[in-house]
């Protein structure tokens, strides 16, 4: 098998026998979102150290995908190391880092000054070299030398991190970093603590800085915030989780005065928020208190008449629950929706569109979703334009900024916001400040699914706070059909024993986990050998890692519905193999592109570094109206889609979804979760693994009840009288 070198960092031992010294370890490959196991003889290993692994890829019958080590060595990045990392990088397409490493061999450590004194010495370079002395030359060109972004991609950070750093700091970069390096981590987006230290350490910083201590607080505060989904930590979990992994040994309490002096971190009691979280919490619930900014009174009259019109118009019988919805949008100037699938929010929000141009021919309304695939799939069901929240904003993906804001507001009166429980508290408040000439806001959603990947709770917090107008609907227009799929999901939330039966739309085979991968393989086989489209199904997982997480499966599928052929080109990526013909799922926004997290698209080409302009590797895909193209340093990108996770799937439908529910899953397992993944299927479900598994989940809360103010500051910033919750149902509706 060929022997391949993977560098990467170390970060955890899941198993270690101090005999042999055999370990099963993860690391993280360099340049990659998507951690690795690594099994083999390693005696010794530090956290966020860089290793060079050498050895390949196999795939364990029990334990999925894994790289078997042959031999590894710890890294020390060299000024050497920083020039062929430089030399290597987008900034000289088509320079891999065999051919860095014989640039520098052969010009040595100066090369940049050796090239800017005279370029003509490129022409004695090897002729593997001399092809690349344009590119060279424009790309030293281009970036004036060995300036800030050879120094920081040098040291070990991405070009987009450079990038970053330079629209902040401008040409006091490198000088300012010198500095202090750890202001990296509070004063740029997106470069955390391990970054920011790798880049001291580099530096020589003093390990016992008080700026390494304070960036090390505020990374634990936002990452702990991030990865809980809390907009504050109690103070005690903080210090608690600062002492666990405290190598600095610093004074907590003192360090946490400091950030709060600097504004960098806000404390209410015990009670401790990152800046950008209390902003956002502060910043809705003044937003909406004041809501709306303009007084413009609406007159509807003859809304009932109006609305009789309207179902002859979209063949509907709105039911009085239904009226109540319509009439709360025309009277009140914010409205929440909430109900799960096949209850027809969607139908409400076709009619409210049909009566608002109807009453303001010349009024304008927008519609918006968190996800590209969310947008679309509420575009085709209201027959109106929508949009993802980033691209309505005008994103600025370089430094994490929104053109559209509070002096660039969003053109519209009323806003429809869809999919609302995946929106984090961050993410609504920029929406809110670009919303000054926005009348009308309709938040729509299910307060069942997933919460947001970000901090918040958002809709479950506006709901709770009984300051707004609420409707949820209850009955099911779907079940009314027969759904089973629906009935599932219901049975589900309502804790109902025995709910999984078998049916017409709902079917169950029991398997163990490492049976799962097998079972699968036979069920897309069997559908289709009977014709069904790949597409038509959307397999969904819990967790990645495991004989039967998304990456094994993955694995497996690929091979089924996309076996290699000789006509179809491929590119190897880690231990994944991205092939012409394969369904990827996007992992970032892209806006200039146009294509977001969450949309699955297919290759329909792979062009060889030989083929093309850039020399390089090109991998592209279609999107619905969207051809991306994808270059090296972009293909930590995309996944395969042939299986996703259920938050991934959030937001979409498939007709046939193909569910494993096993205990391998069950730190992930939860009653909403499991409702989620059910109710991403509009036509039938395939559940497998284990009936006790799959009751577990129904049974089972978060274990984790995220920690959010929102609610006391929405109560204590309106002194109005509530308006009370409309809690009706909804009857059978087309």
């Amino acid at each position: 098998m060929e022997q391949i070198s993977v560098k990467a960092s170390y970060q955890i031992t899941i198993f270690h026998n101090e005999q042999n010294h055999y370990r099963v370890a993860k690391f993280l490959p360099v340049n990659s979102r998507q951690s690795i196991t690594v099994t083999g003889i390693m005696p010794v290993l530090h956290k966020d150290h860089l290793y060079e692994l050498s050895g390949c890829y196999v795939e364990h019958p029990r334990y999925g995908m894994q790289f078997q080590l042959h031999a590894y060595q710890v890294r020390q990045p060299s000024e050497k190391d920083a020039l062929i990392r430089y030399f290597s990088s987008s900034l000289f397409p088509g320079i891999g880092k065999k051919s860095a490493e014989q640039l520098v061999e052969a010009l040595g450590e100066d090369a940049i000054a050796k090239i800017k004194a005279d370029a003509a010495i490129l022409d004695h370079l090897p002729a593997s070299l001399k092809k690349h002395k344009y590119v060279i030359l424009n790309g030293i060109e281009e970036q004036n030398g060995y300036s800030f972004h050879s120094f920081f991609v040098g040291h070990g950070l991405s070009l987009a991190m450079a990038q970053r750093i330079e629209n902040h700091y401008g040409e006091q970069a490198v000088a300012l970093v010198k500095e202090n390096p750890y202001r990296l981590v509070y004063e740029i987006d997106g470069i955390g603590f391990a970054s920011a230290d790798k880049l001291a350490q580099a530096l020589h910083y003093p390990s016992d800085s008080i700026e390494r201590a304070q960036a090390y607080c505020l990374s634990v505060l936002m990452e702990r915030c991030m990865r809980q989904g809390d907009s504050f930590l109690w103070k005690e979990e903080l210090v608690e989780a600062i002492n666990q992994k405290n190598e600095l040994y610093f004074d907590v309490d003192a360090c946490l005065e400091e950030l709060a002096e600097k504004k960098l971190i806000v404390m209410e009691g015990t009670k401790l928020f990152h800046h950008t979280q209390y902003e956002a919490e502060c910043g809705i619930a003044s937003f909406l208190s004041h809501f709306p900014y303009d007084d413009t009174t609406w007159e509807c009259s003859g809304l009932i008449e109006a609305i009789n019109e309207v179902e002859k118009e979209l063949h509907v019988t709105y039911d009085e629950t239904q009226k109540e919805a319509i009439r709360l949008f025309f009277e009140e100037p914010l409205l929440l929706l909430s109900g799960g699938p096949g209850t027809g929010k969607t139908t409400i929000v076709k009619g409210i569109l049909q009566l608002y141009k109807r009453f303001y021919p010349n009024g304008k309304a927008m519609l918006c979703a968190p996800t590209g695939r969310a947008a679309k799939r509420l575009s085709e069901l209201s027959d109106a334009p929508a949009s993802t929240i980033h691209r309505l904003l005008r994103w600025n993906i370089t430094d994490n900024t929104f053109e559209v804001n509070e002096q660039h507001p969003i053109d519209a009166d009323v806003l429809f916001i869809d999919e609302f429980s995946m929106v984090d508290n961050w993410l609504f408040y920029h929406l809110l400040c670009a919303c000054g000439h926005v009348q009308k806001l309709v938040l729509i959603g299910d307060e069942n699914q997933l919460e947001s990947v970000g901090c918040g709770t958002l809709l479950k917090d506006l709901i709770a706070a009984k300051c707004f107008p609420f409707i949820r609907l209850h009955h099911i227009y779907r079940q009314a059909e027969g759904s089973e799929v629906i009935e599932l999901a219901h049975g589900v939330l309502e804790g109902q024993e025995a709910c999984l039966k078998n049916g017409r739309d709902v079917a169950f085979f029991p398997c163990e986990n490492f049976e799962v991968k097998d079972q699968i393989i036979k069920i897309v086989a069997h559908a289709l050998e009977k014709g069904y489209d790949p597409c038509d199904m959307q397999v969904i997982a819990p967790m990645y890692q495991g004989v039967a997480g998304i990456d094994a499966l993955n694995h497996a599928l690929q091979k089924l519905c996309n076996p290699s052929e000789t006509w179809k080109r491929e590119v190897h990526v880690g231990n994944r193999i991205f092939r012409e013909g394969d369904r990827i799922l996007q992992l970032k926004n892209q806006v200039e592109d146009n294509v977001y997290n969450g949309d699955i698209g297919e290759i329909i080409e792979i062009e060889t570094a030989s083929e093309n302009a850039l020399h390089e590797t090109v991998i592209t895909a279609s999107f619905d109206d969207a051809i991306v193209s994808y270059r090296n340093e972009q293909f930590s990108h995309i996944t395969h889609a042939y299986c996703i996770s259920v938050h991934k799937a959030q937001g979409s439908e498939y007709p046939i979804v193909i569910l494993p529910i096993v205990y391998d899953y069950r730190y992930l397992l939860s009653r909403r979760l499991l409702y989620t993944a059910i109710t991403r299927a509009k036509q039938a479900i395939v559940l497998l693994g284990s009936e006790d598994a799959f009751y577990y989940a129904g049974s089972t809360n978060e274990r984790h009840q995220r920690k959010t103010a929102l609610v006391k500051r929405l109560v204590g910033s309106n002194e109005e009288e509530k308006v009370p919750v409309y809690d009706g149902e909804l009857q059978i509706i087309e």
